[in-house]
């Protein structure tokens, strides 16, 4: 591309993207991004038309949304309650194609997602959960300012190796006073050499 910008955004799946989902997340039994994902759960391929069934609980929702840099599909943001009437939320992210990792994009991408939450829930928190064998994203949450707030040692065993679950968390006032972050709309242009 040169030094053209690259348009990333996030929105809501919609119908057209299922092919692309599937294609991403449900094709293959053991796909490159599940070794970094939480790769002590289990990933199962399925079939197209299984995939299909359990579509409606992507296609439209709040929770989940696409990633898509300069019009394709590349991954997902997600959400989940921990505990709904506190409010707290814990989030997610993945980058289905290793040819899209380690360019900042995840940080942009949680970036955007992050901002887009505070600004449509009366949030005071957001956090994810990773392991200590994913170096990549316990990177991508100090360069957004958050804090590791909790380290479980040894209690995700993958490999032959025991792992530590990592929780990464962000208060709203601490991404309020971060003036990098904030008045993010669901769109940002890339510089290529990012």
């Amino acid at each position: 591309m040169g030094n053209r910008e690259k348009t990333l955004k996030i929105r809501p799946i919609n119908k057209r993207d299922l092919p692309r989902l599937w294609e991403l997340a449900f094709k293959d039994a053991a796909p490159e991004w599940k070794k970094w994902d939480a790769p002590y759960f289990e990933h199962k391929a399925l079939p197209y038309d299984t995939f299909l069934e359990i579509s409606p609980r992507f296609v439209e929702q709040d929770s989940f949304w696409a990633v898509e840099l300069n019009g394709e599909l590349i991954g997902t943001v997600s959400y989940y309650w921990e505990h709904e009437p506190s409010r707290w939320l814990e989030m997610g992210i993945v980058l289905h194609e290793a040819a899209n990792w380690s360019k900042g994009i995840g940080t942009r991408v949680l970036r955007l997602w992050i901002n887009h939450l505070f600004q449509t829930m009366p949030l005071v928190r957001v956090g994810y959960t990773t392991w200590s064998g994913n170096k990549r994203m316990i990177r991508v949450g100090e360069k957004l300012g958050m804090t590791m707030e909790a380290r479980i040692r040894k209690v995700r065993y993958y490999n032959g190796e025991y792992y530590d679950s990592i929780r990464m968390g962000l208060l709203r006032e601490e991404w309020e006073t971060n003036e990098l972050f904030t008045g993010t709309d669901l769109e940002e242009s890339l510089n290529s050499s990012n």
